[in-house]
């Protein structure tokens, strides 16, 4: 059984997530994770521009002009930008899943409100925004507007004493089944407003869905390429999946047992025999909940203890800086746009070199536009509280 050491696993990083070595377009970027967050709009650009250095026009041509990219709700109720040939595996197993939880709870505190038959309620509210949208496809304020029935108050999700309009709930759960895609954005790059539009409208045809066994194989072949070798306690994480699904996924794959450094058992892509070593340093500087970031349970062989650093509470990362396959800061803008890398530790010169000039091609891609996130680091938070300089280093 192969033993993986955890400066390969930083060489695979570089070379498979395209970070070492651009990608050669926005859609191999997408491909060389898997598939991107997506919970703010400007991560998908940022994600996008680390692995490929695409301008925005040519990333959001892939989003809505040639739609090889498509947002959907899937893992962990988070929406992803999947490449266009992976959306009815996603769709089949991982939103299925999600559609399912989010259904049922929209059911229960509907009938809580006082709704008789919850599940019809919501399968009426579905079948009227569908139509709806296959109309006109719309916001969703547009289609609250349209459809008085999506103004309904009732208890806000996980918020029992606040009430709020059930339309964006509704959407959702569309959007899980893959039915409707969040099509066209009436904000700005930075912000997401999404046109609800019918899947077969946006994509030509309707893809369809694998069925949950396939769908989950297909997730997770990919995802052992991208980000293998893996544990099963990573996979059911970034599936959002049992552990049973998991298990069987990898069989049905054909994943080839690994050791991680420490011994711990992990999984390989079946065709992935090789050992992979990069030659040459490389930094990068990647956005909010970026997938590399994100990609597994267990992130000490590239995050070390910098976790309460650049994690808040419920463990969503800020931005962040790497230098050669670690995690050693975070980065910012100043008020005027400029980039500044925010280190955690003292680095080498090198490192403070190759992040200043990431920073710099950064702060000419932004071109004076200030991009705010909802996940700052409390690396940053705190600097910011005692008034400290940026780059800390």
């Amino acid at each position: 059984m192969r033993k993986v050491t955890d400066d390969e696993r930083r060489d695979r990083i570089g070379l498979r997530h395209a970070l070492a070595t651009a990608a050669p377009g926005v859609e191999a970027a997408v491909r060389a994770v898997t598939c991107l967050h997506a919970t703010e709009a400007s991560s998908i650009y940022l994600s996008a521009y680390a692995r490929s250095r695409a301008d925005r026009a040519s990333i959001s041509d892939a989003l809505f002009g040639r739609r090889t990219v498509v947002r959907q709700l899937a893992m962990r109720r988070t929406v992803f930008a999947f490449p266009v040939d992976l959306f009815a595996a996603a769709r089949g197993s991982a939103s299925a899943r999600v559609v399912r939880q989010m259904a049922a709870r929209l059911a229960k505190d509907a009938e809580l409100a006082g709704i008789d038959d919850g599940p019809a309620w919501v399968a009426d509210r579905c079948a009227e925004a569908l139509a709806a949208i296959r109309e006109v496809p719309g916001t969703t304020a547009q289609l609250r507007a349209r459809l008085p029935e999506l103004s309904t108050r009732i208890a806000a999700e996980g918020r029992p004493t606040v009430l709020a309009p059930v339309g964006s709930r509704v959407l959702s759960v569309l959007a899980a089944g893959g039915s409707v895609v969040r099509g066209d954005n009436a904000g700005r790059w930075q912000t997401s407003r999404p046109v609800w539009t019918a899947v077969e409208q946006w994509l030509g045809e309707d893809p369809g869905a694998l069925d949950e066994r396939e769908g989950y194989r297909e997730l997770v072949r990919r995802w052992l390429w991208s980000f293998g070798p893996g544990t099963e306690d990573d996979l059911v994480w970034w599936l959002g999946a049992t552990k049973t699904a998991v298990r069987r996924a990898l069989d049905d794959a054909g994943a080839t047992p690994a050791l991680l450094e420490d011994g711990t058992p992990a999984w390989l892509h079946p065709d992935d025999e090789d050992e992979i070593r990069l030659d040459g340093d490389w930094a990068a500087l990647l956005p909010t909940l970026d997938p590399t970031t994100m990609g597994w349970r267990r992130r000490d062989f590239y995050l070390g203890d910098h976790g309460p650093h650049l994690f808040d509470g419920a463990g969503n990362a800020g931005p962040t800086a790497w230098w050669n396959g670690r995690i050693v800061g975070t980065w910012t803008q100043r008020p005027d746009g400029t980039v500044e890398v925010v280190a955690i530790d003292p680095l080498p010169r090198a490192a403070v070199r190759a992040l200043d000039q990431e920073a710099a091609k950064l702060t000419a891609w932004f071109d004076g536009e200030l991009v705010a996130t909802g996940y700052v680091s409390p690396l940053v938070r705190g600097r910011v509280s005692r008034g400290d300089g940026a780059s800390g280093r």
